[in-house]
């Protein structure tokens, strides 16, 4: 296995981690009523879903 095949793989694991604990957060500001938050990690998870498909279409070619 290559160094980039495993630096992909753990930023693939990575970026999971993250996105689950944003939709926590999400969660938690949209039971608060906190809609700027709200809107903040949804853009977030967005954003971070992005990059890990774009991390596994380069780690599937």
């Amino acid at each position: 296995m290559t160094n980039r095949k495993k630096r992909l793989e753990k930023g693939i694991e990575s970026l999971g981690k993250q996105i689950k604990i944003h939709k926590e957060k999400l969660e938690t500001a949209r039971k608060n009523n906190m809609l700027e938050l709200a809107n903040y990690y949804e853009k977030e998870i967005e954003a971070k879903e992005k990059d890990k498909e774009k991390k596994m279409k380069l780690l599937n070619k």
